[in-house]
């Protein structure tokens, strides 16, 4: 049972036996019943709509894909945002609308990745769900790893649609004749023995009957399902339970000598619902005039299922983000619509769980977390051209995808990734720099973000690049302007940067519909007419913060995130990442000649 510890040699090699027949069916079409009918992907709007609709269309022009499939971007309708649970409901009559009465008929995988993602702001303009990883040639990102982990389930699965995230990794073993089947009515979900820790943010099952199993796969019935609770309710509701003398994972992941009992629950990560549940849930989709609030499809789905299901949730918004007026009617209606159905529990003792969506947890798995770099098979160089003479670089820092000149220094624990980075470029550890070219002499400090983005704006392609601390809080706001102070850029007060930049405090200087100022909406980063540039001034942003020297932007034409977002041109950063692509490849093919 995998609860932490040491790399686990079967999750190893489930893992690369998946990975390998993902490998075989890309670029070739697939047979009926072999791979996904439908892969759908949600988007939050137009322009995210198109940026991944692009990105679908160079990966099946390049053979990354399997083919033969109807790959789909379906995009929230215009408004108030609808959250998971919306959004699944929306691309019900989505494929409706394209399939008729076929669609109930069909094997679906939807992948929702509709978020601006800004706890991971490298993923912002291209998509969670097209985030690079340190493996595979051509790359990996996370569509293909999701599909690779996922590509035994539609052999197994009856008609229905698989809901998963874009930000998360589940890795697993069944045992050499098991196979994980989805063939239940109702809803059935994946469960993973998690520390209690873990299950304070995830869904916890309450499973129906109690005992240990030493089995890697078994099929549970789930009595009912806590959205992210404490640990005291854990404990009361019946979902801890205890393995006898366990060595408990210390602090660090690694196993103490210390025999004890271990206590953990089964959190959650994906689920299926077959075609009934899906068109009682389309029905009751058409049946509402609009939809303005944010549902979501863990905690309002299936906190309403199994036999110790109670509407108590339908008025709790501890864990709402931002509860709408229609909130708890909406979760009330669909109490009443789920109520009794059945909430099936695959549990997968031998698994593991990882979260990458913010820039801590990216930074960690990808450089430092020894398990998953095994598990996975992730690389520290991949199809990179960073030579092992470089300078003073430290083999835990990951590279992706980049052209890193000899004489660059890059410190540990940092990512690089769609890069090019000359001889006289520093990164400090922990850092992550996405997309940038930096020909110039620079110093990047420890625990930046850097990320470079192509804007058109008046038909001309210009640039703009991102910069901030690791730490720092983007999706932070305050009320009033007079609150400023209280936002941080690299553990400085807003207030105190703007300042030093010349840049005076007014509405003017957020983009949006100014009810609400933070980061992601300051109008602080230089547009400039060249990539190289864009970083070379945002640096010296950085430093005139870190220094206490001014630097005036009030000169330049500036952006927020959010307008760059808007005005971001995926045509021209595809070619940079494709420029890079080719130049890695000739690089390597003379290489294999010279030898």
């Amino acid at each position: 049972m995998s609860v932490g510890g040491e790399p686990d040699v079967w999750l190893q090699e489930a893992t690369r036996r998946r990975l390998a027949k993902f490998d075989e069916l890309r670029g070739k079409t697939t047979q009926p019943g072999e791979f996904w009918d439908v892969v759908v992907i949600t988007a939050a709007d137009k322009k995210q709509e198109l940026a991944y609709q692009q990105q679908l269309a160079e990966k099946l022009k390049r053979k990354e894909l399997p083919l033969g499939v109807h790959y789909h971007v379906f995009v929230d309708p215009p408004g108030p945002k609808i959250g998971n649970g919306g959004s699944t409901l929306h691309v019900l009559q989505c494929l409706e609308e394209l399939f008729g009465d076929k669609w109930t008929s069909l094997t679906i995988i939807l992948i929702h990745s509709g978020g601006y993602s800004q706890r991971l702001p490298n993923a912002s303009a291209l998509g969670k769900i097209f985030t690079a990883l340190p493996m595979g040639d051509p790359i990996y990102q996370m569509l293909e790893l999701k599909l690779a982990m996922y590509i035994d389930f539609p052999t197994n699965m009856n008609p229905g649609i698989l809901i998963t995230c874009a930000d998360d990794i589940e890795l697993y073993s069944t045992g050499a004749t098991e196979v994980i089947k989805f063939d239940k009515p109702g809803f059935t979900a994946l469960a993973h023995p998690s520390n209690l820790t873990t299950g304070t943010t995830h869904g916890v099952f309450v499973l129906d009957s109690s005992g240990l199993s030493e089995k890697e796969l078994e099929y549970r019935s789930c009595h009912h399902f806590l959205h992210k609770p404490n640990i005291e309710k854990m404990h009361q509701s019946g979902a801890v339970c205890i393995r006898k003398n366990c060595s408990q994972p210390n602090s660090s992941g690694e196993q103490s000598d210390s025999e004890m009992d271990y206590e953990y629950v089964y959190t959650d990560s994906l689920f299926y619902i077959d075609h009934n549940i899906a068109k009682q849930l389309l029905t009751f989709y058409k049946q509402l005039d609009t939809l303005c609030c944010e549902i979501d499809a863990y905690g309002d789905f299936l906190q309403a299922l199994g036999p110790g299901a109670t509407q108590d949730y339908t008025k709790n918004t501890d864990n709402v983000t931002k509860e709408g007026s229609q909130l708890t009617e909406i979760r009330q209606k669909l109490f009443s619509l789920l109520k009794g159905t059945s909430l099936n529990v695959i549990v997968l003792n031998n698994s593991r769980f990882y979260h990458i969506g913010t820039t801590q947890e990216y930074l960690f798995h990808f450089t430092s977390d020894r398990k998953l770099k095994l598990e996975l098979g992730l690389l520290s160089k991949a199809f990179s051209i960073f030579p092992d003479k470089a300078e003073k670089s430290d083999i835990s820092a990951c590279i992706i995808q980049s052209m890193v000149d000899s004489r660059c220094v890059i410190a540990p624990a940092s990512v690089i990734e769609y890069s090019r980075l000359g001889p006289e470029v520093s990164v400090g550890a922990n850092s992550i720099i996405s997309g940038c070219c930096i020909s110039a002499k620079a110093d990047v400090p420890p625990n930046s973000f850097v990320n470079s983005l192509s804007v058109r704006i008046n038909g001309k392609v210009m640039y703009a690049s991102v910069v901030h601390g690791i730490e720092d809080d983007l999706k932070k706001n305050v009320k009033l302007l007079s609150d400023i102070h209280s936002l941080q850029f690299f553990g400085v007060s807003l207030l105190q940067c703007l300042y030093l930049w010349d840049l005076r405090v007014s509405d003017q200087l957020f983009s949006g519909d100014k009810t609400s100022f933070g980061l992601w909406t300051a109008r602080i980063f230089p547009v400039c007419s060249t990539l190289s540039d864009s970083v070379i001034v945002c640096l010296k942003m950085l430093n005139a913060v870190q220094s206490k020297s001014g630097f005036k932007l009030n000169s330049m034409k500036l952006l927020s995130i959010e307008e760059m977002l808007f005005y971001k041109d995926v045509e021209d950063m595809l070619k940079f990442r494709q420029q890079i692509y080719e130049e890695i490849s000739l690089q390597k093919q003379k290489e294999k000649s010279d030898l």
